[in-house]
Formats: C-alpha cells, structure tokens, sequence
C-alpha cells in the first residue's frame, strides 16, 4: 500500500515552519509524521497527514508550494537489526533508496520506517514476496 506525503519547500530561515503549521491546525489536520532536510537556503518538509488531499488543497491556497509523492510506510522491529532486514530486501534487488525517516508506532515493540524509492510499486512485490507488508494508511491513521 502506498502512503501519499506532502513535501513542501521552505527558506532555510527563522520563522518559515510556523506558516505552515498554522494552516493545518486552522484547519483541524493533525501531522502524524514529519521530516525536514535542510540546505544552505531552503529545506524540504515532508510530512505524512490523514487527510492529504485537504493539506494539499489548503496549503496550495495559503500560497505554499505542495508536491504529493508516493511512499512506502514498513513495519521495523524496535530492536537492534530490525532496520538491518528490511534493507536485506533493498540489498537483494539493487534497490536504490532516495531517502527515508522514522517513527514509532506505539505498540508492539514496532517502529516505521518511511521511504521513498524510485519504482515503489514494484518494490512493494519484493516486500511482499519477503512476507514483509506495508502499513497500509488505515492502520497509520488509526
């Protein structure tokens, strides 16, 4: 299953995160998840949220750029080595890793790795054929 997140370019200046916040709270949209990677002069805020097609639309008219892009969201073991079998899979068929973040999910002793490939619907079948599945955004949300 395939996650839509949100990714947002923002200056590389005090004060640019607030903005952004503000309008989702305005508009009662909670973030589950967010990461931001900086550069000299801007960043890129992805953040995974519920109802990203209500962020997308109020953050487009708050006058923000917004980029929807696909992504995977797998289950990790919160142990050492968890992180090591998932990328056993990505070492397995050459898969190459645009970038990725983490979060835990509360429960279970399991964490989520977050990550973005170039083909992630094909990669989804190397997962799959592995028996390892991804979290679907029901159960992300829930």
């Amino acid at each position: 299953m395939l996650i839509k997140q949100l990714s947002l370019f923002v200056e590389n200046k005090p004060g640019s995160l607030y903005p952004i916040c503000k309008v989702l709270k305005d508009n009662n949209i909670s973030i589950r998840t967010l990461s931001l990677a900086d550069t000299e002069q801007f960043g890129i805020l992805r953040l995974l949220v519920k109802e990203w097609e209500k962020a997308r639309d109020v953050l487009s008219e708050a006058g923000f750029i917004v980029k929807v892009t696909d992504v995977i969201a797998l289950p990790v073991a919160d142990r050492p080595g968890g992180l090591a079998e998932l990328l056993e899979v990505v070492d397995k068929h050459n898969i190459s890793v645009e970038y990725m973040y983490a979060f835990t999910f509360g429960h279970n002793q399991t964490a989520v790795m977050v990550f973005r490939f170039e083909n992630p619907e094909e990669t989804l079948k190397y997962f799959h054929a592995e028996n390892i599945d991804a979290i679907e955004a029901f159960d992300l949300f829930k």
